[in-house]
């Protein structure tokens, strides 16, 4: 199986042709234009790379380095089923659950001046909303745990800030036995309990947030905030462990807009194509101005250093030995695996061979000469290695 076709428009289009204009008109922070470089940087002769060659027809290949920034659209898919890999390792025999915690639209505006510590905030009410009722002998009584994921876009790009948490059926109890939640692990939390205690918890650390950085806080505004409703979604529970890793694979290493979703650009004009959950996922296409379009991808890069994905309760790092634990006690034997690299990973979870030769699909690529940036890669490089061509 070949990797997937590369599509026609990239993200890296767009900041190359409009980047410059696009930084005239609205001066982004620094951080964000050293993310737009990398992304026009991947994967170009800017960054260097290797040459391959194919040890049975001599077929030659260039390969250029790429910029592993997260906010890139071609940099995540060897590292997002390297992640769902590792976490196979983790997962319990049970019912797991997605559940959405949704900040409202009033706090957008501090969500863009203080980024880091709003989301911060976000995730630290996600982790006590859930602990909080887990550890309730009305709901549970025992320590949950969850992976949390935050994502800060919507279909059209608007910002959207929100946290994907997969949750598991249950819990360890204090005397060291798996508890399940209602129904046998078929029910987590009642929606609007979880909505209540969410908004509560965040709104407690919001206000502390704001007394401390003297941020002011009209009366008008904490009322709309409080009559907002504080969305929290969950979905029914997944039919078991290999529907949560599939479902895992959506969410972790996704970005604001893939390539393939980028459909023309043209007279200065950037469609994309996006789904309308208000009419049942209709897929639609949008079009704007090419630096809104950059103004709006911009809204979701997130602050350098900031974690994005994080693991809570039973499944936290700390908390590794005791969920080894329990996987005992559910006969679950986990086999260590070593850390594997990108090729491993293209070929157990992506499909394809990045060392099978593309052209006479027999033989075997081997790298014979690195290059470093701006460099043409035959241009005085000594060769790492010599592969005999047959």
């Amino acid at each position: 199986m070949n990797p997937v076709q590369r599509p026609a428009l990239e993200l890296a289009d767009i900041i190359r042709l409009h980047g410059t204009q696009f930084l005239q008109q609205h001066s982004p922070l620094k951080h964000h234009q050293r993310t737009l470089n990398a992304i026009v940087k991947c994967r170009t002769a800017a960054l260097g790379g290797h040459v391959d060659v194919c040890d049975g027809c001599g077929h030659e290949r260039i390969s250029y380095n790429s910029c592993r920034n997260r906010h890139c659209p071609k940099c995540q898919g060897t590292n997002r089923e390297r992640w769902i890999l590792s976490r196979q390792k983790d997962l319990l025999p049970i019912s797991y659950f997605h559940v959405v915690f949704t900040l409202p639209e009033p706090l957008n505006a501090l969500c863009l001046s203080h980024p880091e510590h709003l989301y911060n905030i976000l995730f630290q009410a996600c982790k006590q909303t859930v602990i909080q009722l887990g550890l309730d002998p009305k709901h549970l009584g025992a320590q949950p745990g969850m992976i949390a994921v935050l994502h800060t876009w919507g279909q059209q790009l608007w910002l959207h800030p929100h946290v994907h948490c997969i949750i598991p059926g249950g819990g360890i109890s204090s005397a060291g036995y798996w508890k399940f939640s209602a129904g046998n692990g078929k029910f987590l939390f009642p929606v609007k309990v979880m909505s209540l205690v969410f908004r509560g918890k965040f709104m407690q650390m919001f206000k502390k947030f704001c007394a401390d950085e003297k941020i002011p806080l009209p009366i008008d505004f904490l009322n709309k905030l409080y009559k907002t409703n504080w969305v929290v979604f969950a979905r029914q529970p997944f039919a078991g462990p290999a529907q949560v890793i599939e479902y895992l694979g959506r969410y972790t290493h996704r970005i604001a807009i893939s390539n393939h979703r980028i459909k023309s650009l043209d007279d200065d004009k950037v469609s994309f194509s996006y789904k309308d959950y208000r009419q049942g996922g209709a897929q639609k296409v949008m079009t704007l101005d090419a630096c809104e379009f950059l103004r709006r991808f911009c809204l979701h890069i997130l602050p350098p250093g900031f974690v994005k994905i994080r693991h809570y309760g039973i499944l936290a790092s700390r908390a590794k030995p005791k969920l080894k634990m329990q996987q005992m006690k559910m006969g679950i034997s986990i086999v260590p695996r070593p850390k594997m690299d990108w090729k491993q990973v293209a070929r157990e979870a992506m499909g394809f061979d990045p060392d099978a030769c593309p052209c006479c699909l027999t033989g075997r690529m081997h790298t014979i000469r690195y290059f470093a940036a701006n460099a043409p890669p035959y241009g005085g490089i000594v060769s790492i290695a010599k592969i005999p061509v047959t």
